[in-house]
């Protein structure tokens, strides 16, 4: 335990001295417009202005947002009638504008320069999530998806959190077993399908697991399908609690 925790911290080390460096030789610019500011991990106020972050109060459970206060612990309907598998979910903001330019900034275009900005809001965003998790896990790509790609966003949000939070970075805690189809475009019962069964827990790291706090990370909640069929894997593997974070919530709007 005491040689992770160093290996922690000497991450942490090396990344704030990576970081000062670049910054003198690329000066900070906004992550959203381009223009100079004095934070490698910031946007200006006029982008700052333009995120549609998702803020109090929301859905204990699905953390959608209302478009009135119900009061403290309240639950939306849709959590109601329709739990999910996961205990909570968090997100920043909602998928679209300046949000969705960043989501594809780093899924599409290898801005990886991204995550570590990201990851800080998403961790804010996780409402305690993050400082109390036994571990933050990813959301796996498939080895071929991976392979073409070159690299997980999600893995890249997750190592970032870990990082900045000082948390055990687990990526070994789920394996993608199916080549699924993409989800884009598939209605909600298809996307079910799709991942049905997608994701497994090592033997090896299962005894691991038993009552343990999850941080499950992704880069966009749409329908759930994905981190909901990640999630029945960590609970048939004994995880006791697992909090759903993304930086974006796909939605039509507060409930």
């Amino acid at each position: 335990m005491e040689s992770e925790n160093w290996r922690t911290r000497g991450a942490v080390f090396f990344s704030r001295l990576g970081a000062a460096v670049v910054n003198v030789v690329f000066p900070p610019v906004c992550r959203g417009c381009g223009r100079l500011t004095g934070d490698a991990h910031a946007v200006c106020p006029s982008c700052w202005a333009k995120l549609p972050l998702i803020e109090r109060p929301y859905c204990e459970v699905l953390g959608s947002p209302f478009s009135f206060d119900p009061g403290e612990g309240a639950i939306s309907p849709e959590a109601l009638a329709d739990p999910p598998i996961f205990d909570r979910l968090r997100s920043v903001a909602l998928h679209e504008g300046i949000a969705r330019d960043l989501v594809h900034g780093l899924k599409y275009r290898d801005r990886t320069d991204l995550a570590p900005m990201m990851a800080e809001w998403m961790i804010r965003a996780s409402d305690g999530a993050v400082t109390s998790a036994d571990m933050i896990v990813p959301v796996p790509l498939h080895a071929f998806r991976l392979w073409r790609r070159g690299f997980n966003q999600a893995a890249e949000l997750a190592r970032a959190i870990a990082v900045a939070a000082e948390k055990p970075y687990r990526p070994e805690t789920l394996r993608r077993l199916k080549r699924t189809r993409r989800q884009v475009g598939l209605g909600v019962r298809a996307r079910e399908e799709n991942v049905r069964g997608a994701f497994a827990v090592p033997r090896r790291v299962g005894a691991s697991l038993a009552g343990k706090a999850v941080v499950l990370v992704d880069d966009v909640y749409t329908t759930g399908a994905t981190v909901s069929a990640a999630a029945r894997a960590l609970k048939r593997a004994g995880v006791g609690e697992v909090t759903v974070l993304t930086f974006a919530r796909a939605m039509s709007g507060p409930i």
